[in-house]
């Protein structure tokens, strides 16, 4: 009797075991299909974002500037968001809401965001032992143009609605002749890049230009077949280079570094390469009497009478 109930109570053991064996899923791991780990959200790097204001087109801009935005990423050792607008206004816009940190402006754009929005005034490059620049007015080799009076009816190539030497001094110009763009000139339209303008003379489809100094100079030494397309017929007084600047709500420590980072790129091999490529001996301080004189010639052009 006991030997009949021992075996039947081994064989209810049996059977539940094999019941709940059956009936348990096993977990099952895929080994192909590796996924990346999250990443803390604590350990994520935060962007320095950087405008560039369209004095060169959007191509031109990245390829000259991507050495000296790589050389402030490794400084930093945080990355680096180019960013590039149309027009010197929304560059400014950018600046005023604290979108970027960073930009690289012509003479007005600082002007008038210093005066609306308080910008910040940063460092200034120095070429050729210079922080000044000239707008060049420039005409077709074969054009029998020789002076700016010669300009009445003919074609004119600004570069951007606020550009200083692409729109605001020829603008003063025409001013002190007692004419305006709009009955001066048989038409007149906006490139948005001085090297467009460059080569909207160069190749015909403006009888002239007003461009900065600087830029020409860069374009002459990439393109020295411009030599025979175009030269110069007016050259402004010096004003204070296109500078630096920074937006008035970036942090302060920020500022100090990025401020530091620049003034000493012309003492480190791999900063001198950056700075050579867009023809610049270094960054160095300047203050707002560089601009005195710009600042007068543009308080004195209506913009709002030229749009």
């Amino acid at each position: 009797m006991h030997r009949v109930l021992f075996c039947f109570i081994v064989a209810f053991l049996v059977s539940a075991c094999s019941q709940i064996r059956d009936t348990t899923a096993v977990p099952s791991i895929d080994l192909t299909n590796l996924q990346p780990l999250p990443t803390s959200a604590d350990t994520e790097v935060e962007l320095l974002r950087v405008a560039i204001a369209a004095v060169f087109s959007p191509q031109g801009s990245a390829e000259s500037y991507a050495p000296l935005l790589d050389y402030l990423s490794a400084k930093l050792g945080r990355p680096i968001e180019r960013v590039q607008r149309r027009t010197y206004a929304e560059v400014n816009d950018l600046l005023r809401t604290g979108d970027v940190d960073l930009a690289f402006v012509c003479t007005s754009s600082y002007l008038l965001g210093h005066e609306q929005f308080g910008l910040e005034l940063l460092v200034v490059p120095q070429v050729n032992g210079k922080t000044t620049y000239s707008a060049e007015i420039i005409v077709a080799t074969k054009s029998s143009i020789s002076e700016v009076a010669d300009l009445q009816g003919k074609v004119f190539a600004f570069t951007d609605p606020t550009s200083f030497s692409g729109r605001i001094y020829p603008a003063y110009l025409l001013q002190q002749m007692g004419v305006v763009p709009e009955s001066f000139f048989s038409r007149f339209f906006f490139t948005y890049s001085h090297d467009k303008a460059i080569y909207a003379v160069a190749e015909g489809q403006a009888d002239a230009a007003s461009v900065d100094s600087l830029v020409l100079d860069f374009a002459l030494k990439r393109d020295p077949a411009l030599m025979q397309k175009i030269r110069v017929i007016h050259t402004s007084p010096a004003f204070g280079i296109p500078p630096v600047v920074v937006s008035p709500s970036i942090r302060p420590q920020l500022r100090a570094v990025l401020t530091e980072i620049l003034l000493n790129m012309n003492l480190d091999s791999d900063g001198l390469i950056a700075l050579q490529v867009l023809d610049y001996d270094g960054f160095i301080t300047s203050s707002d009497d560089n601009y005195q004189s710009a600042k007068e010639i543009e308080s004195a052009v209506n913009l709002s009478k030229n749009p």
